[in-house]
């Protein structure tokens, strides 16, 4: 500190503005390619260099040099120089590089303006409590560092700088609150096309075997709040995209079900006590809406059209690409698909050529042990997961590649996988045994927090699970990874992801302490996000109705 009050002001000056860049650069870290920090972090410590040093900035040549390599860099990334995610690439190499030609204090405000530019790019990617935490402070040291280059007359220390932009800060909190309160709110915020790049556990397929080791993603998912007692752990069963299509290696949906066909009177019938429950749904770039199943009654969504399917899974008609909240309505038990055969139960029998023949022949050997037809589906149903809990099957994490054949691996070599390899290979048998069957993938399970009451819905709680078709009964949800590993869709053991250093630790020293703090910070989360995030056109509209408007 002493050696930083010895310096000259204007290397000092430089110094602290460079840091404050980086740090604006460093929130960026996670979105933008390797080289493109690399080359941030080497020419920020190349300009602190030679303010350090005294030494003269590097001419025209240097820095159209390293414009060059920055463009040719960031096609052969992104293959265009346009777009967002060339575009950030761009503007955060641009700001480092006009470091380099910092030599009077316009230069120094173009940095300025240019750094508060770049800030604003961090919200393509996240509008969380951490993300505006990090950009509260860059803004602070943009601050501080404007309003010192506004004081050139003898050498003011930093914190009286600090002291003045803390301030106008606070004074300006006032005015951003009212505009953020009553100026017009345009859904979505950034009119900017999205890739699709999703942050959803699910897919629209499903590559049975394709996947050695499965990495759990500890991000949220949804939040939920009951409004009456929730339902044991193990009946929660959030649907998303059902799957009947199989070529002998990837699962696909039947077919384009939006917005042709809406499931019809009768084939889905409710009773029992409602589950209702308001829904906080994350950004995933896909059109699902995850509800509890069975949901008779379209949940009602600002400014989208919502439609459920003849396989009951909900779709808007266009991609979730912001943190969205809604109430719903669910019966856990409930009755769907036709009671007699159909002849569109044909394409859930279906199986490729020259796949599985072991699995082929273990149907045929099922069927003379317990019959067959329509009546003996019940017995043959169970008969299979008997199988899974007394064959010797595991669920594991790190099963392996599968090879061509993947359910005659599951049930006779490995005897082990995840949820996709177990469902997949359950509803193959089934078919052999010309059983109607499919996959059906969405989230199972959750974890009250303590602090707020909220139930959390994590990626790592993304599932898979089967439906058969029954006689008389229609559509009938058999989960065999519960026959396998029944604390997977119970509430014994939750898979969990890999912890951090410094979460691993806290929570080896005092495990309460650790959970707390975790319920805590998600509870803070989800007030943010209920209250600033999802401040919606609606929301607006009311409170200006209750101010007299």
């Amino acid at each position: 500190e002493a050696r930083l009050a010895s310096l000259p002001r204007e290397t000092r000056d430089t110094l602290f503005l460079l840091a404050v860049v980086g740090w604006v650069v460093a929130l960026q870290v996670a979105h933008i390619p390797w080289w493109c920090s690399t080359l941030t972090a080497g020419v920020l410590v190349w300009r602190g260099t030679l303010a350090l040093r005294g030494l003269p900035l590097p001419g025209w040549p240097w820095r159209l040099g390293l414009l060059g390599l920055t463009l040719a860099a960031t096609w052969a990334t992104h293959r265009t120089l346009l777009g967002q995610e060339a575009g950030v690439t761009l503007i955060v190499v641009l700001l480092s590089l006009k470091t380099l030609e910092m030599r009077a204090r316009r230069d120094a405000f173009v940095v300025f303006f240019l750094a508060f530019f770049t800030l604003l790019t961090h919200f393509f990617y996240s509008q969380s409590l951490l993300t505006a935490a990090g950009i509260l402070i860059a803004l602070l040291g943009l601050l501080t560092a404007l309003v010192n280059a506004h004081m050139p007359v003898g050498r003011p220390p930093l914190a009286q700088a600090a002291r003045i932009a803390a301030g106008m800060a606070a004074m300006g909190a006032p005015i951003m609150l009212v505009l953020f309160l009553l100026f017009p709110r345009f859904s979505p915020l950034w009119g900017v096309p999205a890739d699709d790049r999703g942050r959803s556990g699910l897919s629209s397929t499903l590559r049975v075997g394709q996947i050695a080791e499965l990495v759990l993603d500890d991000s949220i998912a949804l939040r939920l709040r009951f409004e009456d007692r929730p339902p044991p752990q193990g009946q929660l069963y959030f649907r998303g995209p059902v799957l009947s299509a199989f070529d002998g290696v990837e699962w696909r949906p039947a077919r384009a079900e939006f917005p042709t066909r809406q499931v019809l009177p009768g084939e889905l019938s409710v009773s029992g006590d409602p589950v209702r429950y308001e829904v906080t749904m994350e950004p995933h770039r896909r059109p699902w809406l995850f509800l509890l199943e069975a949901a008779a009654q379209a949940p009602e969504l600002p400014d989208v059209r919502v439609r459920m399917t003849s396989e009951l899974q909900w779709l808007t008609d266009r991609p979730m690409g912001s943190l969205v909240r809604f109430s719903a309505t669910s019966h856990p038990t409930f009755r769907h698909g036709p009671l007699a055969w159909t002849p569109a139960l044909r394409e859930h029998v279906a199986l490729p050529p020259g796949y599985n023949p072991r699995t082929l022949a273990l149907a045929q050997q099922l069927r003379r042990e317990h019959g067959s037809g329509p009546e003996a589906t019940p017995v043959l149903v169970a008969a299979v997961l008997d199988r899974l809990r007394t064959g010797g099957y595991l669920y594991t994490l790190t099963p392996g590649v599968y090879g061509q054949h993947t359910a005659d691996e599951f049930w006779f070599d490995r005897r082990q996988g995840f949820c996709e390899h177990i469902a997949s290979s359950f509803v193959i048998l089934m078919r052999a045994l010309d059983i109607p069957a499919r996959i059906v993938t969405g989230y199972q399970g959750g974890e009250m927090n303590s602090v707020d009451g909220y139930w959390t819905v994590r990626q790592r709680d993304a599932h898979a699970w089967a439906e058969v078709w029954q006689a008389g009964q229609g559509w009938v949800r058999v989960d065999p990874t519960a026959a396998v590993a029944p604390a997977r869709v119970g509430s014994l053991q939750r898979l969990s992801a890999p912890e951090g250093a410094i979460a691993g630790t806290l929570r080896n020293l005092s495990p309460d302490i650790a959970a707390q703090l975790r319920a805590f910070w998600e509870a803070m989360n989800n007030r943010w996000n209920q209250w600033v995030l999802n401040y919606t056109q609606g929301q607006q509209l009311d409170l200006l109705k209750r101010l007299g408007f």
